[in-house]
């Protein structure tokens, strides 16, 4: 596997995130969706990673920044043949030391709290996220659980 910066120009990319994305609004009431659409990622403070196997995209994942010293983890996602594959932890791992290359302390994410999202929430556990308040523009939901992790 290959993790690598992406520019989102491909429709590879594009195709991968309209089905993440309407995957999201099929679990997840509208006003508690927080996925964030190709446009939305391609936004100013977001560095989006793809991960690729051969040819193949199997994941993704960006870092949003919130400021100098706090980023936000968006869009992880592995392909739906690839989950529980490794794809995820390869890439949170590598996602968390990028962070700490660019100069953050604290990177904490936004999640979904219904059982499908089980599986990603023990993924941030097993890397060190706790739960947290909601940070940034988020608002309290019973939609959603926000973790957090100092770097």
């Amino acid at each position: 596997m290959q993790i690598v910066v992406d520019d989102l120009s491909g429709p590879q990319i594009a195709e991968f995130l309209d089905e993440h994305v309407q995957e999201m609004r099929a679990i997840t009431p509208l006003e508690s969706k927080h996925a964030l659409d190709l446009d939305g990622l391609r936004g100013p403070g977001i560095t989006f990673w793809s991960v690729l196997d051969g040819d193949t995209l199997v994941g993704c994942g960006a870092l949003k920044r919130l400021d100098g010293y706090h980023a936000e983890l968006k869009s992880m996602c592995t392909k739906a043949g690839r989950k529980r594959s490794g794809v995820a932890s390869r890439l949170l791992e590598h996602i968390l030391a990028e962070a700490r290359r660019m100069g953050y302390t604290r990177v904490s994410l936004e999640t979904g709290s219904a059982e499908f999202f089980r599986p990603a929430r023990s993924l941030y556990e097993k890397f060190g996220f706790g739960y947290c308040e909601p940070f940034a523009d988020y608002r309290l939901d019973p939609h959603s659980v926000f973790m957090t992790r100092v770097l």
